[in-house]
């Protein structure tokens, strides 16, 4: 697991770069519409929706933008109908590969999918072909500067967060989805800052990488991601820190 947390966040830093050509604020926008769409558009009876709203404020993104994307959703504005579609594959190196997307073109999106897993070294496949891999989680990231270990792990693990880990000048906070609220509450009832939260998969158990088989893998997961239709990319790859640092910069 430990590598692709620190590819999840390599890839959120970067994120702030896409923001700036509206890569990263199309994924959020779409996330909030649906989010919106499936549960309404208050965000104190959404959890997904007001983990969306706490990205895209991570990210920055104007307050009108939000406030349009939840009208989208909930309909009192028109907008594009996105729909959620996963895809499944492995990856250079027999790495299972996990892709969540929002589409308002199924045959678009599987194409573009199958396109980038066929150029880079991978393959796609059938439906539960590697989704066993992953264990759905919800993830709390808190900045490490100013807050004590012992003092989050009180408050995390009192309110039944499952495991706490450091990376990378962070705290990551998992909990199971019926806990992921309450933790999330937990925390900032505490007073503690919070980078982001969202639903996260889990790898549980990974493939070591190396060398050309880890830059095809980058590749491939940096390309998915470029991609407007998807919003998530999962893979179950382990590498060493200081290759994976070398080969995001």
């Amino acid at each position: 697991m430990a590598g692709h947390s620190k590819w999840a966040n390599i890839k959120h830093r970067k994120s702030r770069q896409d923001a700036a050509r509206g890569k990263a604020f199309t994924k959020l926008i779409r996330e909030i519409t649906v989010a919106a769409r499936e549960s309404g558009g208050e965000e104190a009876n959404n959890p997904r929706l007001r983990a969306a709203v706490l990205n895209a404020k991570a990210e920055n993104m104007p307050a009108a933008n939000i406030e349009r994307a939840i009208k989208k959703g909930t309909g009192e504005l028109e907008g594009a109908s996105y729909e959620s579609a996963i895809y499944e594959g492995y990856g250079p190196g027999g790495v299972a590969v996990f892709v969540e997307t929002l589409t308002d073109n199924r045959n678009r999106t599987v194409s573009d999918v199958r396109h980038l897993f066929n150029k880079y070294n991978g393959r796609m496949a059938e439906t539960g072909a590697v989704a066993w891999v992953f264990v759905q989680q919800g993830l709390i990231v808190v900045p490490e500067d100013g807050v004590e270990e012992e003092d989050l792990m009180l408050v995390a693990l009192d309110a039944g967060a499952e495991d706490i880990a450091e990376e990378d000048n962070r705290y990551e906070i998992y909990a199971s989805l019926s806990d992921f609220e309450s933790v999330r509450k937990a925390v900032e009832d505490a007073g503690i800052e919070i980078e982001r939260a969202e639903l996260t998969r889990v790898a549980q158990n990974t493939v070591p990488i190396e060398g050309k088989t880890a830059q095809q893998l980058l590749t491939l997961m940096e390309m998915l991601e470029d991609n407007d239709d998807v919003q998530r990319v999962y893979a179950n790859f382990e590498i060493d820190d200081s290759e994976l640092t070398a080969l995001t910069v």
